[in-house]
């Protein structure tokens, strides 16, 4: 904790983590409720009160969504949380929610994988889609008369970075409103809503749980009116966690801290050897010093992620480094405790070359995981 005399101590990041969501504590009672399996509750008379169907409320999302916005906006209670059933949940609420037919929303070109079936849902319904590129604040050139500005910075799975701050105020200043997915940062990357954003989204499948074991997603927002129609998408959609599910998440945010440190130097260490390995690899990891994000993230970042991204020669080159690895799993998405890569062009929904590497570094010891890495490297490229 850190503090000034005569000032209540601001917890730090695993202080935080630890404590997130926690109910009051009451005598006999688990610090940690275990999951609540309700479809219904006990309402006699008037249907008032916190719980009263499954589909719209749950005790175990609750404590999970407090803990998740106190991440988010430490220290503010004007924000509000929702947490979905996975990551594109939470992000279609936003988009469906916010947007009507005749509007206009900016995405990133080079995000997620699945923005181009988003792309043409939104154009059935008559919404107008534009799109450029993360680097460069290039969705600047786009955005004039736009209802929604979506970032996401950083990108997946190249790993640019954009002006968050200087993004908001221009898309304030044309009247269009703010989403960034801030699942590669996690909240102890980067704080959207600080930066002025006014909704920050993410996959809790990723790095915020961290095992590889649950689909999960959030919304996290300040405006009450603009969450209450993201709160009606869910209503409508159903697009709901379990609550086992929303219990593991908030059990796995108690070691976030401990993990995000130890795989974002481990990152770092990883970044650095393929840097300095005699070909060059297009090595991308923003906390590269000489990464062409790095001034950007430095700015508005205080982690950099557990993600680098790198490019071998051809596919088969790739698929050889692929099996030659053994402490890292041939697998998809990112942020578990056990290392992963993958050839993301296999996907084909990505505009990266057939030999692109995008690496989730795990918790593994730092020397082992270098030590494959390179292994594979030399062994691949016999």
């Amino acid at each position: 904790m850190s503090g000034t005399q005569g000032q209540a101590p601001v917890p730090g990041d695993g202080t935080r983590a630890v404590r997130a969501g926690l109910p009051e504590p009451v005598k006999y009672e688990p610090t940690l409720p275990g999951p609540v399996f309700a479809a219904h509750y006990h309402l006699p008379g008037e249907p008032t009160g916190a719980y009263t169907y499954g589909r719209d409320e749950n005790p175990t999302w609750t404590h999970l969504e407090r803990a998740i916005g106190s991440l988010e906006a430490p220290g503010e209670d004007d924000v509000e949380t929702l947490v979905f059933a996975s990551g594109m949940a939470a992000i279609s609420s936003v988009l469906f929610s916010q947007l009507r037919a005749g509007d206009v929303v900016v995405l990133p070109s080079d995000g997620y994988q699945v923005f181009p079936l988003v792309r043409e849902q939104l154009e059935a319904y008559g919404i107008e889609v534009r799109t450029a590129p993360t680097g460069g604040d290039a969705q600047l050139g786009v955005l004039d008369g736009a209802r929604l500005l979506w970032i996401e910075t950083p990108s997946n799975p190249g790993l640019d970075v954009c002006d968050i701050r200087r993004l908001v105020e221009e898309a304030h200043a044309r009247g269009a409103l703010v989403a960034v997915d801030n699942t590669l940062a996690t909240p102890l990357g980067q704080r959207p809503l600080e930066l002025g954003a006014d909704f920050s989204v993410a996959s809790g499948t990723k790095q915020l749980t961290g095992h590889g074991d649950v689909l999960l997603g959030y919304v996290t927002g300040r405006d009450p009116e603009a969450m209450a129609a993201v709160r009606r998408w869910r209503k409508i959609v159903g697009a709901i966690p379990g609550p086992m599910e929303a219990w593991l998440a908030h059990r796995s945010l108690a070691t976030l801290q401990l993990r995000v440190e130890r795989q974002n130097a481990t990152a770092l260490a990883v970044a650095e050897a393929l840097r300095d390995w005699p070909e060059d690899l297009a090595v991308r990891y923003p906390g590269l010093p000489k990464d062409p994000s790095h001034a950007v993230a430095a700015r508005q970042m205080r982690r950099f992620g557990c993600v680098v991204s790198f490019t071998l020669p051809s596919r088969t080159r790739a698929e050889r480094f692929l099996e030659a690895l053994r402490l890292v799993d041939d697998a998809t998405s990112f942020g578990g405790v056990r290392s992963t890569a993958e050839r993301r062009g296999r996907w084909g929904g990505d505009d990266v070359p057939e030999g692109f590497i995008r690496m989730s570094v795990g918790a593994e010891d730092p020397e082992d995981l270098v030590t494959d890495v390179l292994r594979a490297l030399e062994e691949s490229a016999r």
